[in-house]
């Protein structure tokens, strides 16, 4: 259970050596996946939650504090009721159409409504259980004859939910268009319509399409509230079609759940996000709860300042605010609990300790302090008074001051060089290639969104440190590869190549000097050159243009290679019969396939003949080998 106050709630924890760091108020308090449903009977002895998966319904007992039964069910609840004191006589209505009927001994009756629904009312008076949902029509199931009356005809198109007042016995309906139809269920008419949507709109009010009515609840005779899906809540008075007050959410979320509190006047409100308190009469913030997972449903204590939750999460939270009211009679103890923690706010318990590990104690030479009330063992180290660690560390190193002192002195120094004009240092590797990472570094801000930050970070990243520092990374700028696959790179503009030998004096003359001359400034910058905006197709056609230019003289020079003596390798198993058949080898080796073909065609060793379904048939004749002669020894 969270425990809070009205202006600051569940923000206790519980963390007192004299007090448990949690409380379990009820055992197994959960759902296996999500609840959906929570309601509390009226003797306020059992708790009964509805969730998923599978379906199922769960019963605590409040006076055992644990769970009393558990039941599983065919489908999904949408809703249910308690029509008992106890859990004797339950309700659920089912996302499949489906009305299931439960005794105390466990499934008593099932049965279907025309449309599906999404939320139902109990008439105590006449035993008529009114369903609304996906339909115009209200259907009327009357328990005491066990049959279906005449429904109920509306002029919406869908109704989300109804509720009926408990004093009067009015009957409400809220649609999907944003109205609630009131019917009186004595003469089975309709008395009134109140446009919720029209009103909810007020000034400074942004809402997205038509707001549908969500929740509905009464408060006494005359008073109702209505929560729309855009996350308003009216309130009115039933005796005016205008609302006397309009509360916003601002999370634009579908209010889920309305209650009144009426020992303070408040209308506690909920959507999936947040659980918000407020004065009916002038809308003042009185608390709001937000738990970590979207809620579902709430249920709020009769008599008390606890509420319960469905959420989307196994577990079922239980808030407690004293403000709101006492504790239940079967948890008493939270009321003594409260008043302990608001005498006693103490903070956490290691707030004035420091924590070491054993490493620490060995450099502060306090080794011998383990196992006496001064350390006290967490984890992997130890806890110890924070006044006691400065003044060890005072004492260990005297000139710890000094040298904190020189540290912020350089940090200083370095934040002011860097107010000054940098000069670029370039790596002893692909200096090029560094300052074209530069010059794209200080492009417009418009240019470097699309590259995003990875030129910035190639150069400091350790993982490409090695590129520029290892020789064997060197980029042959003169290699074919290189110069079809890179056309950008590997033609670098004379500005650039400028640009990088003044580069390379200034950081010679940099080496030469001393420190001091890091805070003169650089020459002027000249324009980034324009080759990364060429087109690269031409640079492409460029370099392959040079590529046959320099094929064609190597194979000019080729006679004056032949002039020059040859070696041949003659390999393990080869018979040499002479040096034209090594050479007639090596340049069938090159020939194409079609070449080939075309001579062992003309040898007479290959026949090619077409075949019916007009593809090729090939016909090898592999040549005769002379025959050997083999002499027995």
């Amino acid at each position: 259970v969270n425990i809070g106050t009205a202006f600051h709630p569940l923000s206790y924890t519980l963390s007192c050596e004299a007090l448990p760091e949690t409380i379990e108020l009820i055992q197994d308090f959960e759902m296996p996946t999500v609840c959906t449903s929570i309601r509390v009977s009226r003797d306020g002895q059992f708790i009964l939650a509805a969730g998923t998966y599978k379906p199922r319904v769960r019963c605590y007992d409040t006076y055992q504090l644990s769970l009393k039964f558990e039941r599983c069910l065919e489908s999904d609840v949408v809703t249910f009721d308690i029509l008992s004191e106890d859990y004797s006589k339950l309700v659920f209505l089912h996302i499949d159409r489906y009305v299931e009927f439960h005794s105390q001994h466990g499934h008593y009756y099932k049965t279907r409504i025309p449309k599906f629904g999404r939320d139902f009312s109990y008439h105590y008076p006449s035993c008529d259980l009114y369903f609304v949902g996906a339909s115009s029509e209200v259907f009327r199931l009357n328990l005491e004859q066990g049959r279906f009356l005449n429904s109920l005809q509306t002029d919406a198109a869908e109704i989300n939910v109804c509720d009926i007042n408990p004093v009067h016995q009015l009957f409400a309906a809220g649609t999907l268009e944003g109205r609630v139809d009131c019917w009186d269920p004595r003469v089975r008419s309709r008395v009134a319509v109140l446009d919720c949507a029209l009103s909810s709109i007020t000034d400074g009010t942004e809402v997205e399409g038509l707001p549908s009515v969500s929740a509905l609840k009464f408060n006494g005779s005359l008073g109702m509230a209505v929560g729309t899906s855009t996350g308003q809540v009216l309130v009115y008075d039933l005796r005016s079609s205008r609302p006397l007050l309009v509360k916003d959410h601002y999370y634009g979320l579908p209010i889920k759940s309305l209650h009144f509190h009426d020992q303070l006047d408040l209308v506690l409100s909920a959507d999936s996000k947040i659980i918000k308190m407020w004065n009916k009469d002038n809308g003042k913030v009185f608390s709001s709860i937000e738990p970590q997972a979207n809620i579902n449903d709430v249920c709020l204590y009769p008599g008390s300042g606890m509420l319960f939750t469905a959420n989307e999460d196994p577990k079922m939270n239980t808030f407690y605010i004293p403000a709101l009211g006492p504790a239940p009679h079967w948890c008493s103890f939270l009321d003594n609990l409260t008043e302990e923690l608001e005498e006693n706010p103490e903070s956490t318990i290691y707030d004035d300790y420091k924590f070491v590990t054993r490493k620490d104690l060995e450099n502060l030479g306090l080794t011998h302090l383990i196992g006496s009330p001064l350390l006290r063992a967490y984890m992997h180290g130890f806890f110890m008074d924070i006044r006691l660690y400065h003044k060890v560390k005072t004492m260990a190193n005297p000139f710890a001051y000094e040298e904190y002192r020189k540290d912020r002195i350089r940090q200083k120094i370095e934040e002011s060089r860097t107010q000054r004009v940098q000069l670029k240092k370039l790596p002893k590797v692909n200096k090029e290639l560094a300052m074209k990472l530069m010059e794209e570094s200080e492009l417009p801000t418009r240019k470097k969104k699309k590259k995003g930050n990875v030129v910035d970070n190639l150069l400091s990243d350790d993982r490409f440190k090695v590129m520029f520092e290892n020789p064997d990374y060197q980029v042959d700028e003169r290699s074919e590869e290189f110069r079809l696959l890179n056309p950008i790179v590997s033609k670098v503009g004379e500005k650039r190549r400028q640009k990088l030998s003044q580069l390379v004096q200034q950081e010679e003359q940099q080496d030469e000097e001393e420190e001091e001359v890091e805070g003169r400034g650089s020459s002027e910058e000249e324009e980034s050159s324009d080759d990364d905006d060429k087109s690269w197709v031409e640079e492409v056609r460029e370099q392959r243009r040079l590529i046959r230019a320099e094929e064609r003289e190597n194979r000019q020079q080729e006679p004056q290679r032949h002039s020059q003596p040859r070696f041949y390798q003659i390999k393990a198993g080869e018979e040499f019969r002479s040096f034209g058949d090594v050479a007639r080898k090596q340049k069938m080796q090159k020939t194409s396939l079609e070449e080939r073909l075309q001579r062992e065609e003309s040898s007479g060793r290959l026949n090619l003949n077409d075949t019916a379904v007009g593809s090729k048939q090939l016909t090898f004749t592999l040549k005769k080998q002379r025959e050997r002669t083999y002499i027995p020894f």
